[in-house]
């Protein structure tokens, strides 16, 4: 029995070799590319969740106490920046979301209660929130601390920092 001679078809081999390393190449750059674009969509759907989830309990608590004109009606949290960045943890948006959606339920108490009585029920927040560690979101723990806390047309807004929860030492 006679072999064909190789030597034609090192040429259809050398070619058909680098097209289906070219469709492996293509199809691993194709799904990251997806990866990367259906990674971004779940962020800013959860991102906008939580958005969402804020302005019904928002609107939920205007319409409740729309009759009453001297009580807190709405929270508004904002993280401060601050100068030193070494202190300060890079927080991406959905960190951000979830630590401030804990923060929003620590203080919902205030909410209905009257803006004559700020000065106790912020010491009181204060107290709560003074030492309290937000452990296990997304693997980290984080602690926060508040700097201002303003009342403002019967929306308290609050400004804060958050810094990475280090346990004391034994």
């Amino acid at each position: 029995m006679r072999l064909p001679p190789f030597e034609r078809f090192v040429n259809l081999l050398r070619m058909s070799g680098s097209f289906i390393v070219g469709a492996i190449v293509g199809a691993i750059v194709l799904n990251s590319l997806h990866t990367v674009q259906f990674e971004a969509y779940y962020h800013d759907r959860l991102e906008l969740q939580s958005k969402l989830i804020q302005y019904e309990q928002d609107i939920h608590n205007l319409s409740q106490y729309k009759s009453q004109h001297t009580v807190i009606k709405s929270l508004k949290l904002k993280i401060e920046e601050e100068s030193n960045e070494a202190a300060r943890p890079r927080l991406d948006s959905l960190t951000q979301s979830e630590l401030l959606k804990q923060v929003r339920e620590d203080l919902s108490i205030l909410i209905g209660q009257s803006i004559y009585d700020i000065d106790t029920n912020s010491q009181f927040a204060r107290k709560i929130l003074e030492k309290k560690v937000y452990r296990n979101i997304f693997n980290q723990d984080f602690t926060i601390e508040l700097k201002t806390v303003l009342l403002v047309d019967n929306t308290l807004q609050v400004w804060m920092t958050v810094r990475k929860y280090t346990p004391p030492p034994s």
